[in-house]
């Protein structure tokens, strides 16, 4: 049975998690791989399968980040949504928890799939930004849906299609979550309900954004009105402009990774881009932080499981994400992950729970957006890969990476 949000693990889990993704920084070099100094190195299609030891190999190798599966109560290394896929299946999931940053796997893992070889892993999560430079050089796998009937079935409508992987061919949400605004209600003294009340005089130099282009564009964006889902360059560098506004008349604090948690709770900040997940853990300490999707819209984001090249252990693989996909066992996952859950379906499953703190979890738009919510929520196009050392050439310069 999940803790109290008190006591729960994804206290730590939420914050602990998203804390360890850095900004763009060191990833606007390897907006191309020509641009990290080596050659580019697409696999054709024909170019990415090894042979599957699945029937005769029952394991496989999952790369994921820390603290972002459910763990036993008593028993903190104990995992069981996984012990259950390897009872029911003899397969043995040798879970690393290695994913720190994405840009850094990219880096540890890009000698291996450029050169053909297997990576050693069967199965990574990393976040649908980064997926798509994975799908774009041919680097991923496509799964074979007739193994995977409940992710064809209940993944969520809103994440079925992305630009960088149409159909999601080659990627499953493994979590979802939305970049909205946060702020603290009672400080600031009435709601907040547009991206541009950030610009209020009254908030003048404690409000912070985001520091990381890919997480931080996309809702500025939509405060302009734009559709996010088809943005051109002129709409990027406009939020360019408006930013640089604001921050030389000096209303935005700083840029942040994670740490706008601990200005938004001390109260240095009233105001800022934030992560739907994160605010659940902070409204647990804090009732008066609140979460808002603007008017204008948010973005919809995931971080999702992929099979590299050359994975020994395929059809092993599609079977356990298939697994992920029981609202049964989804619904499991997100009582202690408590991000936005990619199946729909079990809210349903939380909301007859005999437990009651269980079943509030089925009533929580920021696990399972209400319908007004989702008409609001949108997930961008990625920067493609021509855009992007021009566009992180001048986002780091405004936020002083």
């Amino acid at each position: 049975m999940p803790l109290t949000p008190e006591r729960s693990p994804l206290t730590s889990a939420a914050l602990s998690r998203r804390s360890l993704l850095r900004t763009l920084g060191a990833g606007a070099a390897l907006g191309g791989l020509a641009g990290c100094g080596v050659p580019a190195a697409y696999v054709p299609a024909g170019e990415r399968a090894a042979a599957d030891l699945s029937a005769t190999e029952h394991r496989l190798t999952w790369a994921n980040w820390p603290l972002y599966i459910d763990t036993d109560d008593e028993r903190p290394s104990r995992r069981p949504t996984l012990e259950a896929f390897e009872r029911r299946t003899g397969i043995s999931v040798d879970y690393v928890e290695e994913i720190n940053d994405n840009d850094e796997f990219f880096g540890k893992i890009s000698p291996a799939l450029m050169n053909h070889q297997p990576t050693g892993r069967d199965l990574i999560v990393i976040s649908d930004w980064m997926c798509g430079r994975f799908v774009r050089l041919g680097w991923v796998q496509e799964m074979d849906r007739s193994r995977q009937l409940r992710v064809t079935r209940y993944l969520d409508p809103l994440l079925r299609s992305p630009a960088f992987d149409p159909g999601r061919r080659f990627t499953v949400p493994w979590q979802s979550g939305i970049t909205g605004i946060a702020y603290n209600r009672r400080r600031v003294g009435r709601e907040l309900r547009h991206v541009s009340d950030l610009w209020a005089s009254d908030l003048k130099g404690r409000v912070t954004l985001l520091s990381g282009m890919d997480e931080a564009f996309g809702l500025l964006m939509l405060g302009n009105g734009v559709d996010i889902t088809a943005w051109t360059p002129d709409d990027f560098h406009r939020i360019c402009d408006q930013v640089e506004q604001q921050v030389s008349r000096g209303q935005i604090r700083r840029f942040t990774g994670n740490d706008y948690i601990k200005d938004l709770s001390s109260g240095d900040v009233l105001a800022c881009q934030a992560y739907s997940g994160d605010v659940i853990q902070l409204q647990a300490d804090d009732p008066d932080i609140e979460f808002v999707v603007p008017e204008e819209g948010a973005e919809l984001w995931a971080e999702s499981l992929m099979i590299p090249n050359r994975a020994r252990h395929r059809t092993s693989a599609e079977r356990l994400i298939d697994h992920y996909y029981q609202p049964e066992v989804a619904a499991e996952l997100a009582a202690w992950v408590n991000y936005v859950c990619p199946v729909p379906a079990a809210r349903d499953v939380l909301a007859s729970s005999n437990d009651a703190e269980t079943a509030a979890l089925a009533e929580d738009p920021l696990i399972f957006p209400d319908d007004t919510m989702r008409a609001r929520l949108s997930t961008a196009r990625d920067i493609e890969p021509a855009e992007r050392r021009e566009f992180a050439k001048r986002w780091n310069a405004i936020a002083g990476l």
